[in-house]
């Protein structure tokens, strides 16, 4: 398999940038490099969160939280508000 040489690497260059302008070029580079480091990271197993996660105090075993209660009942629109029922009265037979 042949080497890749300066001349290549310019060629590949340039239609990397009449492909995608020099505008999006930055974005590109920033996500080609986050993706190589996140795959870095997952080969060696080691990663920016495990050695803030040395450094920082031991937290205390969460403990059993008491039972929820049950929510009150959400009010109605803004203004209204629930009227006591009426009796009605049954209609006349003629």
């Amino acid at each position: 398999m042949p080497n890749i040489g300066p001349v290549e690497l310019i060629v590949v260059l340039v239609i990397v940038l009449v492909i995608f302008g020099p505008k999006r070029l930055p974005g590109l580079g920033r996500q080609l490099g986050g993706g190589m480091r996140e795959f870095k990271d997952s080969l060696t197993g080691s990663s920016k969160r495990d050695e803030q996660d040395d450094d920082a105090p031991r937290r205390p075993a969460l403990t059993a939280a008491e039972p929820a209660q049950p929510a009150a009942p959400a009010p109605g629109p803004a203004g209204a508000q629930a009227k006591p029922a009426e009796p009605t009265e049954p209609a006349e037979r003629r």
